[in-house]
């Protein structure tokens, strides 16, 4: 059996280098099949919260310029995605291999697609999917076909989860998948945006969400004060890694909650029994009081100083301007008044990502000013609204 190969010195790499008399080049030998289908996955694929497709696409646009990679933003309002689209081959490949997914504020997803599919017929999805995934992944860990996260897409999540299983049987078949599950090898996702309509790719074991459609699956407890007790949760779990919670969540510590009223987020550090300083001048659930973990104090978030010098943890939910809710973690921090931080900034209407890169270049250049080693890192969490 003869496999035919293209050599392109167009896409070669001359290196001009003289070895016994001869020019050496470092040629492309990847297979003709595999390179067409690569050549066509030039777009990424972001999921985001609806109505945040403007700033998902403005940060991608803009991390991508830091790369020197070129292209536009699709954007459709309140579609709940973004698609890149790059003008150079293999630069899409290039973005989500180099873009740490974790660094992204607005994205709950990044992936490499190719075209849209569209009109796919009903008595066979499977073959256009399988034919754009033919020479783009071999030996895929994983299959997700997913939706966006809006009422209307939602509908079409009990087709999705019946469609996978005769898909991965092929996709298996075709050697694009291996036998089993391996969370070390390229994820395929199908991402259907309407009946019969949706993007192929994938995306990196260890550069992505390992959650499906990007969405936490976390229940809400029922002694808990209020709902907003799931973004401390969920931004525990992604700032925090799961072999670091015994260190850096441990019972015993101290943890200071600005804006606590009734203590949704004081819940969370009272179920993993810290002493708690709950500061706000409404009144706190008597069932946090009951545990003798919580400190009521009766005045201003802005104005509190804590009482000891060891505070690990400060949390702060409060209904401010970003700046001046910035500019207080800040004083915190560069005091040395607590270790961590958690705390949400409520944005604009307008210029939204404009708005939280300012207040994060300011956090930054203050603690790096003052001498403060940090580790910094913003997201729009799945149970945040209109705010990171």
């Amino acid at each position: 059996t003869t496999e035919i190969y293209t050599l392109s010195l167009h896409d070669a790499l001359p290196i001009w280098t003289l070895f016994s008399g001869r020019m050496v080049f470092d040629v492309d030998w990847r297979s003709a099949s595999e390179k067409e289908g690569r050549a066509a996955m030039n777009k990424v694929l972001l999921y985001c919260r609806s109505g945040f497709e403007k700033e998902c696409a403005a940060e991608i646009t803009a991390r991508a310029s830091e790369l020197q990679v070129f292209g536009f933003a699709r954007v459709k309002d309140n579609s709940g995605y973004v698609i890149f689209e790059c003008y150079q081959y293999e630069d899409a490949d290039k973005l989500i291999r180099e873009i740490a997914f974790q660094s992204l504020i607005f994205a709950r997803q990044m992936i490499v697609v190719g075209e849209l599919l569209r009109d796919l017929p009903q008595e066979d999805r499977i073959s256009p999917i399988v034919g754009m995934l033919t020479g783009v992944v071999e030996k895929g860990g994983d299959l997700r076909v997913e939706v966006p996260d809006t009422n209307e897409a939602k509908e079409l999540l009990k087709f999705c989860r019946k469609f996978t299983v005769p898909l991965r049987a092929a996709l298996r078949k075709e050697g694009i998948l291996l036998n089993y599950e391996s969370s070390k090898r390229p994820v395929v996702h199908v991402f259907f945006i309407a009946s019969g309509t949706c993007y192929v790719g994938y995306s990196l074991p260890e550069n992505n969400s390992s959650l499906f459609m990007g969405i936490p699956r976390l229940k809400f407890p029922s002694d808990a004060p209020s709902r907003s007790t799931l973004k401390l949760e969920e931004a525990f779990h992604v700032f925090v890694p799961a072999d670091e919670w015994d260190e850096r969540l441990a019972s015993g510590m101290y943890a200071v909650d600005l804006g606590a009223c009734p203590g949704g987020w004081t819940y969370q550090l009272v179920k993993r029994s810290m002493m708690v300083y709950a500061v706000d001048n409404g009144p706190m659930a008597p069932s946090l009081m009951e545990t003798g973990q919580v400190m009521h104090h009766r005045e201003d978030g802005f104005k509190f100083r804590p009482p000891k010098t060891n505070i690990s943890w400060l949390v702060c939910d409060m209904v401010e301007k970003p700046v001046r809710v910035a500019s207080l973690m800040t004083e915190w921090l560069v005091n040395g008044w607590c270790r961590e931080a958690i705390f949400n900034l409520k944005l604009p209407m307008k210029k939204r990502y404009e708005e939280v890169s300012q207040n994060l270049q300011m956090i930054e250049q203050a603690l790096s000013a003052a001498g403060v080693n940090a580790q910094i890192q913003a997201r729009q969490l799945y149970h945040d609204r209109e705010e990171v």
